[in-house]
């Protein structure tokens, strides 16, 4: 058995990777700061999965706040050895990192610039850290591998992610922190954040909720389900001294479909609204997930269908409070 700490713990991926870990029998020292980034009714309900188990324990904290976290580290350095930060905390949001880019430099710079002291300062010698795929901004190459320029972010989101992942780096250098950098590529499945298309589709179309999109649909995204990738994260946690992987699925879809998908599987059409595409919003993506098969013999194993399948059966269980999440249609 060993001893972790998740940030980000009410988060979706860091929720799932949270509970595989307690599946396998390991502790789970788990943070969050529930902030409103999203609804936080969906973090209370991931959060409440969680804080009853045994070997779990939860504090609310902004990894940000260098004196509360130290604190904690201190305390939880007496009651036995942190074998690995997993740092899954992050500002969540593309388009909304344009209109507050601060508390994205603060939560995703200073949070993780936080952490990493304090693995130099305790001596814990493994640090993942959630990367995205949006640091690959404008015409990737497709698929897109982690060799692909990376400098030309085009939010402050995605520019908040790189700085991490350089700050990263540079503690790995400098103290010999095994570091481990996923970046993420499309993440959906139950729980999903509500800001995101997948969760939108779900709850729209069963509402009957006008389905505002932006662009006309023929963008595509390659979607990777949230058991794949918890599983990939956990994965991430043997050494390999550093390393950028990326975690994606191996199908792609247009939007145009997806909508067709989730009305097909609801039995419901949607009514759809187009506004302009954003300019924040990426026109397609698809991971090269070659080196994560290499160096953690990890491949998506979820296809599309079953996965959006699971996700629709969770919405129409979990329909009397999940209909009245908020969703940004901004």
């Amino acid at each position: 058995m060993a001893r972790y700490f998740v940030t980000g713990v009410a988060g979706f991926i860091a929720a799932r990777v949270a509970e595989l870990l307690l599946e396998s029998g390991h502790e789970v020292i788990g943070v969050d700061d529930l902030n409103n980034a999203y609804d936080v009714r969906m973090k209370d309900y991931r959060l409440g999965r969680l804080i009853d188990r045994e070997r779990f324990r939860f504090t609310k904290l902004n990894i940000s706040d260098q004196d509360e976290l130290s604190s904690l580290f201190a305390g939880e350095s007496r009651e036995g050895k942190i074998e690995a930060v997993i740092n899954l905390a992050a500002r969540a949001g593309v388009r909304q990192s344009v209109e507050d880019p601060w508390i994205y430099l603060e939560t995703n710079i200073t949070g993780t610039l936080n952490l990493l002291e304090l693995c130099r300062n305790y001596g814990i010698e493994k640090f993942i850290l959630a990367s995205t795929s949006s640091v690959y901004g404008a015409n990737a190459p497709l698929p897109t591998s982690e060799e692909a320029r990376s400098d030309r972010p085009l939010q402050p989101y995605a520019a908040s992610k790189k700085g991490a992942e350089v700050l990263a780096y540079t503690y790995h250098y400098l103290y010999g922190i095994d570091v481990t950098v996923f970046r993420y590529f499309t993440v959906y499945g139950p729980a999903a954040r509500p800001d995101m298309i997948m969760f939108r589709l779900a709850q729209w179309i069963h509402e009957g909720k006008t389905i505002q999109l932006n662009g006309d649909g023929e963008q595509t995204r390659g979607f990777t389900y949230i058991d794949d990738i918890a599983r990939g994260t956990i994965l991430g946690l043997k050494p390999l001294d550093y390393q950028v992987i990326n975690l994606g699925g191996s199908e792609t879809i247009k939007i145009n479909d997806l909508i067709r998908l989730f009305e097909k599987k609801i039995g419901k059409q949607a009514d759809v609204v187009h506004l302009p595409l954003h300019p924040a919003d990426m026109k397609s993506n698809k991971a090269d997930v070659d080196k994560a098969e290499e160096l953690l013999g990890w491949k998506p194993q979820v296809e599309l269908n079953e996965g959006v399948s699971n996700l629709i059966s969770w919405y129409q269980e979990e329909r009397d409070w999940a209909s009245k999440i908020q969703t940004d249609k901004g």
